[in-house]
């Protein structure tokens, strides 16, 4: 039987306001939930300051690991927006302007230094496709690697329009499991478990609810038999705890 084929991502979040926690990244959250949707399983992602060493060095090792990298931030107008130009670096090509964001960019009137500084988001590595943008100007994309906006409402836009355009791969599917048992009580049989099935990727994730201390069993994987076996075998090892655990949500 041919093994399914998994396409992976890395993401790559870029901007010193992430780093100082000014702001708070939700980017990542929602580009692994819609990936894995599309089947294509984020296995990586980094944050790095606006240095271009730093960003064309992630870059390059990145996208040599994975089949796609996702980048978000860092191609507005102003001075230290410099992903467009640490992408182009790490291509080896030069950063030209692209008259189709261009188009965008002037077709909002702005005094001639304003224009001057909106401009700088049509530049783009030389051959670079572009990625739609309702709201504004467009994100690029070049080799496998796809630049978007660091606003998640504008990103979230960019991501939808490559619907249909990425190569797919298996789906990863999950089971979980709560039950107000400690990860101490359930850490050795549910190691057992993981053993037992070694194509899912077993985690438990504590929790404290309403005065109680908690823990949610997550299963993960493409094989929907394999998961079904494993969770009945997690509420059995929970059962043999005295405890009654709550039932499957499958996802």
């Amino acid at each position: 039987m041919t093994e399914p084929k998994r396409v992976t991502a890395a993401v790559l979040i870029i901007g010193n306001e992430i780093l100082s926690g000014r702001t708070q990244d939700t980017n990542l959250a929602h580009l692994a939930r819609t990936l894995n949707g599309w089947g294509i399983q984020v296995r990586e992602a980094r944050v790095v300051p606006d240095l271009e060493a730093e960003i064309v060095e992630a870059v390059n090792t990145l996208r040599a690991r994975h089949d796609y990298l996702f980048t978000t931030g860092g191609i507005g107008p102003t001075h230290d927006d410099i992903t467009a130009g640490c992408i182009a670096s790490a291509f080896g090509v030069e950063l030209v302007l692209d008259e189709r964001i261009a188009a965008v960019v002037r077709s909002r009137p702005s005094p001639p230094e304003v224009m001057a500084a909106r401009l700088r988001m049509a530049q783009v590595p030389r051959g670079a496709g572009l990625i739609d943008n309702p709201q504004g100007p467009p994100g690029f994309c070049i080799g496998n690697v796809y630049v978007m906006a660091g606003i998640p409402r504008i990103m979230q836009q960019m991501l939808a329009s490559l619907e249909g355009r990425l190569e797919r791969g298996v789906v990863l599917r999950s089971r979980s499991i709560t039950a107000y048992v400690s990860e101490g009580q359930i850490a050795q049989g549910l190691g057992a478990i993981q053993q037992r099935h070694p194509q899912l990727d077993v985690g438990s994730y504590p929790f404290h609810r309403d005065g109680r201390y908690g823990t949610t069993l997550v299963l993960r994987g493409s094989d929907e038999a394999a998961l079904d076996t494993a969770a009945a075998e997690v509420q059995a090892l929970v059962r043999t705890l005295g405890v009654e655990p709550e039932d499957i949500v499958a996802g």
